[in-house]
């Protein structure tokens, strides 16, 4: 006998794999406005991006300005995840848990130092015209 089938996505096809795929992913962004981490980004990202089209010289600056506040946020919304994937496991304290924190907190590190070089050199260059 077949083992009833868990997740009703995994049936879907075409258009109706991608319609509720939208609204899993909405509930995601939810979820993630919940986390005080992602709602200060997106805060942030809600300055950064109109901003970005003036510090920026041409599409391409634009894109990697407003490409690395984005990624701050992919970032973050992955490392909730573990986090969360792995407070559901259970509350024990466990080597591997906090290695796997660690590193998602470093994820999101990197993510922060890439956004704010690359901001930093811009504006560097905005300034340098400016004057």
């Amino acid at each position: 006998m077949n083992a009833p089938e868990v997740n009703p996505q995994k049936r879907r096809r075409g258009v109706s794999r991608v319609w509720h795929a939208l609204f899993y992913s909405l509930a995601g962004l939810r979820a993630g406005w919940g986390e005080p981490a992602f709602r200060q980004e997106a805060l942030a990202a809600f300055l950064l991006v109109p901003l970005a089209f003036w510090v920026g010289e041409g599409w391409v600056e634009v894109a990697l300005l407003i490409g690395t506040v984005v990624l701050v946020m992919v970032v973050e919304l992955l490392n909730t995840g573990i986090e969360t994937a792995i407070d559901r496991i259970g509350p024990e304290w466990h080597a591997l848990s906090k290695r796997a924190k660690d590193m998602g907190s470093a994820a999101v590190l990197l993510s922060l130092l890439l956004c704010g070089g690359t901001w930093l050199a811009a504006l560097w260059v905005h300034a340098k015209e400016l004057l």
